[in-house]
């Protein structure tokens, strides 16, 4: 394969630049008065509400939620947890009327607790709740949600070298509860999606493949850690204009798999994640079943408040038996935009690059390497 040209190098030094001057826009010191400072104001202007109990010690932020809908918690969680300096968050509903110490903020004013508080669970629980217990990994080129991108492809490709790509899906908890009296809680649901690519240098931009993916799941977490299981099924059909431009022999590519995933959350927007599965009752029955999974992911603490963007990156990489175990590479950096969301979906807008065998169903065998840009929403 050709190396990659400027204009390539040029992208991917924009994205080094972006995410290197990122902590110079905070500008701010991470110790608890400016970090109870911060909260205060963002939970005032997100919610319009004066959330008079909230304290910090030592970059753990204790808040109570009696003022604050079941459905709303865990995006209060999210956003309070990106802060700098936060170390961990903790909701609490009030007891009973009682006096309890206080945090300082710049120029010296206080925040008062006023009341005593018990532990309540961040995720609300019971059929079809909001939230969920596991992230979305931002760069596996097969998880469920809705996109669309661009891509060039570098050298050998599947079909031009212009293509598009979109995908349609979704995860579904359908049931979430605690596991006995403790903070771990587990919940259960469906995730499905479809992966479609088009050639655009044809004169219809041809479709050349789609994959339908869809599972049952079910997911735990506790603190920072997650884990994300699934049973699935996998089939990829080739678009007709590309089977009659094409005369290319169709695999009749289709199998069930199992795989598990588990993800620790590090301080300062920082993820890491690992994992593995296998598949059975494939066709064709040649195929290897086992494959790895791991990962790393950044998400800015420091958000660029005018326009109300933060700076992100991820990286995945998968190891198939079926293809010697060499690295499969999806990386993608950019943007995402905190106040544009649709069904608590936030807009991303990210660069993208993938080295190694085609993610494509039909085409795993093939070696591909591809820039593009796309808009993603994740939760």
């Amino acid at each position: 394969m050709r190396k990659m040209n400027s204009t390539v190098r040029l992208l991917f030094l924009s994205v080094i630049t972006l995410f290197t001057i990122s902590p110079i826009w905070s500008e701010l010191i991470p110790n608890d008065s400016y970090i109870a400072g911060y909260a205060t104001g963002v939970l005032k202007r997100d919610y319009e509400l004066d959330f008079s109990t909230l304290v910090v010690r030592e970059g753990v932020i204790t808040l109570s939620t009696s003022n604050l809908k079941v459905e709303d918690r865990a995006y209060v969680k999210q956003i309070l947890s990106e802060i700098p300096g936060v170390s961990g968050v903790e909701l609490l509903t009030i007891e009973d009327k009682q006096k309890m110490t206080t945090t300082t903020v710049p120029e010296q004013q206080e925040i008062p607790i006023s009341a005593a508080v018990t532990p309540a669970e961040v995720f609300p629980t019971g059929l079809l709740p909001t939230g969920h217990l596991f992230k979305p990994l931002l760069a596996d080129p097969r998880w469920a949600h809705f996109s669309a991108s661009y891509r060039n492809y570098v050298g050998a490709d599947i079909d031009g070298e212009n293509n598009g790509a979109v995908s349609f899906g979704e995860t579904i908890p359908f049931y979430r509860a605690n596991i006995g009296q403790t903070a771990i809680q587990w919940e259960t649901g469906l995730q499905a999606a479809v992966f479609s690519d088009f050639n655009l240098d044809a004169s219809s931009s041809d479709l050349i493949n789609s994959d339908f993916i869809a599972s049952v799941y079910s997911s735990l977490r506790t603190g920072q850690f997650s884990a994300f299981g699934r049973i699935f099924h996998q089939s990829s059909h080739l678009g007709d204009e590309f089977l009659l431009r094409t005369r290319l022999e169709r695999i009749n590519l289709s199998y069930e798999g199992v795989d598990l995933r588990l993800s620790y959350e590090l301080p300062y927007g920082i993820r890491v994640y690992s994992g593995g599965g296998g598949i059975f009752h494939k066709q064709p029955s040649t195929i290897k079943p086992w494959s790895v999974q791991y990962g790393l992911e950044f998400r800015s603490p420091w958000r660029i408040d005018f326009a109300a963007l933060r700076p992100i990156l991820a990286v995945d990489f998968k190891n198939h038996e079926q293809n010697n175990w060499n690295a499969d590479i999806s990386a993608r950096a950019g943007i995402q935009f905190d106040n544009h969301q649709v069904f608590s979906r936030k807009l991303q807008f990210l660069i993208e690059y993938f080295y190694g065998n085609s993610p494509t169903g039909q085409f795993y065998k093939e070696k591909v390497e591809y820039l593009g840009i796309g808009a993603h929403y994740h939760f």
